[in-house]
């Protein structure tokens, strides 16, 4: 990687994380027979490779289906905070669904913490495994009070923390609450060692297989893009969103949101310890080492998949923060991810629809997925080894907590029929020779809209923007040079392949006779 000197607004060109350079993982073929096993997983972030180490220990025959690389999704793109301070959300949970089962909330994932760290000792892993106090701190006056309620959360769920006056941050707080005993590590370090052991007993793992479909039974079989079949005792659907949603209906459940990370190399010290704010924009903040030097992560910039604004400009308000507060002599990486939110907060991890006992889901993370990836794949181990625990009833996906749930439905299925409609009647008035290399957009071509992306070299590619999963028009993200669904989150490659679901399909592509006849003239009204 360039190690040139920063320049105002230089950013590495290729939005890739730190976490997958300077670490060679193992390849993995792909599927190419049919096979049976114990159980199938589907995902090899950290959910389904921590549920496949898991289930490997226990003597079972399992088999993780990878759609791309490994640790090429949400894992691999995370800011790797392990912590059970998930922002502003125990008073709030106290609220809606009770103090006992919010209790089991903190529970499940501050055992998922201790499983990491036990782990880490048991396998003398080397992942920068460090333990931090993890801070929200509040700005406004309006925050801070929400700070204090969200303190007296902790005294009553005797979590160890409390209110702090002031950080160790050069930030002017109104109020701070820290969480005692948290922790931070390299994610992809971590899950190499998993691998490893899934390998040394038996498990297999396959890349590059997607799956896109489930025949339920006895036995559910497991279908893959290619036609192959692998079947199972369980099904375990640990892909980001799910592959396959039975009666489930979770695109009407969960929205997507994306957020962004910059790694920098900083002039000032960085003073330990892991920030967020308590307000929007979000400004997230850890550090970590490269090559022996300390490198900074600032997150934040939040929004809805396809509903941002220029993404470069997220990119750039993040470096900007980062700049003010410690001063950056250059960015060394960038990069975003995709994270799912439920309609009350809380993950869905259990039985996929209701009745379906050996078709298992976790999704809907919130952006908090090292300690609840976690916590799904013990839950998940538990569900296959038909091991009741107090967690089944709280994450399972057929509950519905009428508040916040029903409120969330109704705005959540709002923000997607307006985006559905203004995608339908705006009327782009850009032109094919409007466009400059590396630079994408949407246009007007004999009344139909198109998405135009002209590469480094001046090729056009041209994509029919209507999505391919229920019908929304898809927005072009420059940062990524992707196309995203504002609906419920589908991403799509600039020719058009499918990156992120629940767009199963590709948009439709058009090839050079339709280029031939794709004039300036003709590309607007």
């Amino acid at each position: 990687m360039s190690q040139n000197k920063r320049t105002k607004d230089t950013f590495p060109e290729s939005p890739e994380p730190y976490w997958r350079d300077f670490i060679t993982l193992p390849e993995f073929p792909q599927l190419e027979d049919n096979l049976q096993v114990d159980v199938v997983i589907v995902g090899g972030g950290i959910t389904g490779l921590t549920a496949a180490y898991l289930l490997v220990k226990e003597g079972l025959k399992v088999a993780v289906l990878e759609a791309g690389k490994l640790l090429n999704g949400t894992t691999g793109h995370t800011t790797a905070k392990v912590t059970v301070q998930h922002g502003l959300i125990y008073d709030e949970f106290i609220q809606n669904i009770g103090k006992s089962r919010t209790r089991l909330y903190y529970e499940a994932n501050a055992e998922a913490l201790s499983f990491i760290r036990k782990t880490i000792e048991e396998h003398s892993i080397d992942c920068d495994f460090s333990e931090q106090d993890a801070y929200i701190y509040a700005t406004t006056e309006h925050y801070a009070r929400k700070l204090e309620k969200e303190a007296k959360a902790y005294a009553k769920l005797g979590i160890d923390g409390g209110l702090v006056n002031n950080l160790a941050l050069d930030i002017d707080i109104q109020n701070g609450l820290v969480m005692k005993n948290q922790a931070q590590f390299h994610p992809v370090k971590y899950l190499a060692r998993f691998i490893d052991v899934i390998k040394e007993k038996g498990g297999l793992i396959f890349e590059d297989t997607t799956a896109v479909n489930v025949k339920t039974g006895k036995e559910p079989v497991v279908f893959t893009r290619k036609g192959l079949e692998v079947t199972g005792r369980y099904v375990l659907v640990c892909s980001h969103f799910p592959f396959y949603e039975g009666k489930g209906f979770y695109f009407t459940r969960m929205h997507a949101e994306r957020s962004y990370v910059v790694a920098v190399k900083t002039k000032k010290h960085y003073p330990g310890g892991m920030y967020i704010n308590a307000e929007d924009p979000v400004r997230s903040l850890r550090s970590t080492m490269m090559n022996g030097e300390e490198i900074v992560l600032v997150g934040g910039e939040s929004h809805k998949t396809g509903q941002g604004t220029d993404t470069m400009a997220h990119y750039k308000a993040l470096e900007t923060f980062g700049d003010e507060l410690f001063g950056i002599d250059r960015v060394a990486y960038r990069w975003s991810a995709q994270d799912l939110v439920t309609l009350d907060k809380l993950p869905y991890i259990g039985e996929l629809t209701s009745g379906e006992a050996n078709i298992l889901v976790a999704t809907g993370y919130r952006k908090w997925g090292m300690t609840n990836g976690t916590a799904a794949a013990l839950l998940l181990r538990d569900y296959v080894m038909q091991q009741e625990t107090p967690y089944q009833k709280l994450f399972t996906p057929s509950r519905f907590y009428l508040h916040p749930s029903l409120k969330n439905f109704l705005v959540e299925n709002a923000n997607v029929a307006g985006h559905l409609i203004k995608g339908k009647i705006e009327a782009p008035n850009r032109k094919m020779n409007d466009f400059a290399n590396d630079e994408g957009g949407v246009v007007i071509h004999k009344g139909q809209r198109k998405g135009v992306y002209k590469d480094k070299e001046g090729a056009l590619h041209v994509v029919d923007t209507t999505c391919t999963h229920l019908g929304c028009e898809v927005e072009w993200n420059d940062g990524e040079r992707t196309w995203d669904c504002p609906c419920h989150g589908s991403r799509f490659s600039y020719t058009g392949e499918v990156i992120e679901g629940p767009a199963e399909t590709p948009l439709q592509q058009h090839d050079h006779h339709f280029l031939d006849n794709f004039t300036s003239e003709d590309s607007g009204y």
